[in-house]
């Protein structure tokens, strides 16, 4: 498994555990715009490049 599937695999366990009301909580600005957990949710879930970029965001402020 490369970095970005295992960011991908805890992110997607910490989102699981995540009350409902959390997941409206911004967790990363990529390219000065804000993204909630449900937003990240979607381009993880997506494998785009910008849930990558999500993914890399998280793990450098310390969140995955």
């Amino acid at each position: 498994m490369g970095e970005i599937e295992d960011l991908r695999a805890k992110f997607l366990r910490a989102y699981a555990n995540l009350p409902e009301p959390e997941r409206f909580q911004v967790v990363a600005i990529i390219n000065e715009k804000p993204h909630s957990w449900n937003a990240a949710y979607t381009e993880v879930s997506n494998n785009t490049k910008l849930g990558n970029k999500i993914l890399e965001k998280m793990k450098l402020v310390g969140i995955l």
